[in-house]
């Protein structure tokens, strides 16, 4: 038996309930992979997963966590065997499958990513799929052209997970960096990580009547979504590229198409849930060689599964700064 963070739901009222639980491999579904869970982490689905679900669970009960390190226990596959280090994040693993917030998982190998040199297993859950969601925006960035010097880059909701790791990456590559945020509590976290601008969110976060403003931003990575990134696609310089990578405000965009005819501005979505094997490997790479583990490190608050029924509150309420490492045996 080991431990899980169980959500269940009553049948009558409709309402649910998470707990720490024991629970037995034979609880786990079906997958060729068995690995030893250390560390997961908290994100928005996260969130919605451990409260009443946000369309995203399936059934229940349910085990949340789209992420998770570990080690590989039991393997089918011949990919992986008892002793390797792997990652997984996404693949909708913690919503429609059984997730990391478990002592032990089972998943399928084509899920798993072998864990990366240079990183341990709390590294890679303080990077988690914040991390490489911001890692996949970067390399869209400079796929299309991004290169340091070229201007400043704005980062909305730059306190947030995906925004902090863009924020150091960004920096650390040599990129100015400006943090958009509405926590001036932050200001001071998100200069250390390396920005050397903040913008108050309230300067961004309104519609304009005119479609395009000054050409202010060589490339930009929104987490916010909503009139946030439509006020920003005016502002970007010529041939300029925004990686779109969430919604937190607002899954709306009252925009016009005049910045992608006037400016040839490229508007890049980030899927990180459903990314090709080879990419992952990839963004995983740069992320051991990339990131600076000092500013990963400034990132993070630690957790245990007792803990996740409050900071899945939390999270949606905009109340978690950073990333947070789950550690699932504590």
């Amino acid at each position: 038996m080991f431990k899980a963070l169980v959500v269940e739901k009553d049948a009558e009222s409709g309402k649910t309930a998470a707990s720490v639980k024991q629970i037995g491999l034979e609880d786990l579904p079906e997958g060729e992979v068995v690995v030893a869970v250390e560390y997961s982490t908290v994100n928005y689905k996260d969130g919605l997963c451990i409260g009443p679900g946000g369309g995203l669970v399936r059934t229940y009960p349910h085990v949340p966590g789209i992420d998770f390190a570990g080690t590989v226990e039991q393997s089918s596959d011949p990919r992986y065997t008892a002793g390797d280090k792997v990652v997984l994040t996404g693949w909708r693993v913690g919503e429609a499958h059984w997730g990391g917030y478990a002592e032990k998982a089972r998943v399928r190998a084509d899920w798993l990513v072998p864990l990366p040199a240079g990183l341990d297993t709390r590294a890679a859950m303080a990077v988690g799929t914040a991390g490489l969601t911001a890692m996949l925006a970067v390399m869209a960035l400079e796929d299309h052209g991004l290169e340091p010097g070229a201007g400043p880059v704005l980062v909305t909701g730059a306190a947030g997970g995906v925004g902090s790791v863009a924020v150091a990456l960004l920096a650390a590559l040599g990129h100015e960096v400006a943090g958009v945020t509405g926590r001036p509590e932050t200001q001071d976290y998100l200069r250390h990580l390396g920005a050397s601008r903040i913008v108050p969110r309230e300067e961004i976060n309104e519609t304009v009547k005119r479609p395009l403003e000054g050409e202010t931003w060589a490339g930009c990575i929104d987490a916010v979504g909503g009139a946030m990134l439509a006020r920003a696609l005016g502002q970007m310089k010529y041939g300029a590229s925004v990686a779109a990578v969430g919604l937190a405000g607002g899954a709306g965009l009252p925009a016009t198409v005049i910045p992608f005819l006037l400016r040839g501005i490229n508007l890049l979505g980030i899927d990180s849930v459903m990314q090709p094997y080879d990419n992952r490997v990839r963004a995983w790479g740069r992320i051991a060689a990339d990131l600076p583990m000092d500013k990963l490190n400034a990132m993070v608050q630690p957790a245990t599964l007792s803990d996740l029924p409050q900071l899945g509150a939390d999270i949606l309420q905009g109340k978690v700064r950073g990333r947070v490492v789950v550690d699932v045996s504590a």
